[in-house]
């Protein structure tokens, strides 16, 4: 008699299965905590990363990481992740690295195992030689874990700092970020905000009150427009997830993959020799008059299309990524819709920093002047212009990226050396009809060359007027510097896009190696 035997168990369908569970609701989140999350208005951790990634493409790492912190309670809470989520992707088919701090998990606190995780991305997004974005969404240092959370954060600093020029960082603020969980964002490239859920501070309300006795909102301490407008921290504000993370994707698409690449090169239907008409009713003559530097930008690029960051900060000055025949460019711009387009402080500081960034990324620059001067003032001078000023000198001499200068109308004194002129290096300096370089305006010139004649003049007006009209024919005229080699062609303003086309097309390759040195000590 042949006795039945039970069928063997198949143990690897049984893990299977329970690993299949497993991973499910680790994705799944704790649904108390996800419907607390969208009370607050606010996407959940895995749900941004699905949406700022081609579809299918994500890939996570360390999902079942757990801390190992004991004390005050912790050790009976251990969720998987550690409370960030990260791993990488695909944006427009290139890779990308992300970590993504889950407000679901200890409010997105960092702690040892946390900060293992993001270091651990941040090395691998740098051996790959590829992008990392930081979706920001934590309330700082894990308090139950002591200083190993602190020296966590340390270990990412130091990441962050030695990726910096290497890989392109963005970290996009979606939630309260305090203290060190700010500090991480403000040593990245690019900070974008989201309004009504992202705050940046260092100390947060209730410490101000306690030290200072002022009263003020998380919002109004440190809320998106705070950052995008007063402080310059932010490079943007949005007024949804959505619309903030598509600006992710397309500034991805701008950006090389690392400094040792050129920015990506698309097609374009936008014919290269595509005259600027337009730009002559754009862009009055008169130098005293206002316009809106954005139409020239348009006019310009491919499609019209650019990325301007920091639009709400320092708005005398405009930094762009756009297109050029296909290929990435960075714009820097005076405006002369808001402070007659003079430099200051913020607008030095703005403008340094996006050159840099460029330089550090093989991104040609190209320089639209049209510049009074540095704005004057007693507060200017004692919150330290000069030693803003020299930022933007600073990072232009330094860089070595393609450089073309083009001057529409006025570019007066040192204003106009700092906005890459030929002596602190472009490539090429290109000028309108309209151009006037000069130490400063005509009327001021002669207010100071000719005082006493003009005083001493029986018609000091009509003196004034004479002498005015001698120095602008002698030192101001359209041609003054072309003369001289320091504007190297003066251009019909119809032509302004085929002539930088043709420029930054003659100097794609150039190769400018700097002095060996450990680094630059550049003003602070």
């Amino acid at each position: 008699m042949v006795r039945a035997t039970a069928a063997p168990v198949n143990r690897l369908r049984e893990a299977t299965r329970e690993f299949n569970a497993l991973r499910s609701g680790i994705r799944g989140g704790l649904a108390a905590d996800t419907s607390a999350q969208k009370k607050r208005g606010k996407w959940t951790a895995r749900e941004r990363i699905d949406y700022l990634f081609d579809d299918g493409t994500f890939n996570e790492v360390e999902m079942f990481r757990r801390h190992r912190a004991s004390g005050f309670g912790i050790e009976h809470k251990r969720p998987h992740t550690d409370g960030v989520i990260t791993g990488w992707g695909a944006i427009e088919g290139r890779t990308v690295f992300v970590y993504a701090h889950d407000f679901e998990v200890f409010g997105g606190a960092l702690g040892e195992a946390h900060a293992e995780k993001i270091s651990k991305v941040l090395d691998m997004a740098a051996a790959a030689g590829v992008p990392v974005i930081g979706l920001c969404d934590g309330a700082g240092a894990r308090i139950q874990e002591g200083v190993t959370a602190l020296a966590g954060y340390g270990d990412i600093f130091q990441r962050i700092t030695r990726n910096s020029g290497v890989i392109p960082q963005i970290s996009v603020i979606l939630g309260p970020c305090a203290g060190g969980a700010a500090y991480s964002p403000a040593l990245t490239d690019f900070v974008f905000m989201v309004r009504g859920i992202s705050q940046m501070f260092i100390t947060g309300p209730d410490v101000v009150q306690a030290v200072t006795g002022e009263i003020v909102s998380h919002e109004g301490l440190g809320g998106a427009d705070v950052h995008a407008t007063l402080s310059g921290v932010a490079a943007g504000a949005y007024d949804d997830e959505p619309t903030c993370l598509d600006d992710i994707r397309y500034l991805m698409s701008l950006l090389p993959a690392n400094n040792r690449e050129l920015p990506p090169t698309v097609a374009t239907t936008d014919p290269a020799d595509r005259p600027t008409t337009r730009l002559l009713d754009v862009v009055p003559a008169e130098g005293y008059r206002s316009y809106d530097m954005r139409m020239v930008i348009q006019e310009i690029v491919d499609d019209g299309d650019h990325f301007e960051l920091h639009e709400t900060w320092a708005p005398n000055v405009v930094c762009a990524l756009a297109r050029l025949d296909g290929s990435t460019v960075g714009i820097v711009a005076n405006q002369p819709a808001a402070f007659a387009g003079a430099l200051d402080i913020d607008a030095s500081e703005k403008a340094a920093r996006f050159v840099q960034t460029c330089d550090a990324f093989n991104i040609p620059l190209v320089t639209l002047v049209d510049v009074p001067g540095f704005l004057p003032g007693v507060t200017q001078e004692h919150q330290g212009i000069i030693r803003h000023g020299a930022k933007l000198l600073y990072a232009y001499c330094n860089a070595t990226v393609p450089r073309v200068q083009v001057i529409l109308r006025k570019a007066y004194g040192g204003a106009y050396i700092v906005m890459d002129s030929r002596s602190v290096g472009a490539d090429l300096s290109l000028a309108w009809p309209t151009n006037e370089i000069a130490v400063m305006g005509a009327e001021g010139a002669a207010n100071i060359i000719f005082r006493r004649d003009i005083s001493s003049a029986d018609d000091p007006d009509a003196r004034r007027a004479q002498r005015i009209a001698e120095y602008r024919e002698e030192l101001m005229h359209p041609y003054y510097a072309a003369e001289r080699g320091l504007v190297d062609d003066i251009i019909d303003p119809t032509e302004t896009r085929q002539a930088l086309i043709r420029a930054l097309a003659m100097l794609r390759y150039k190769n400018r190696p700097l002095p060996a040195r450990k680094h630059g000590n550049q003003p602070q």
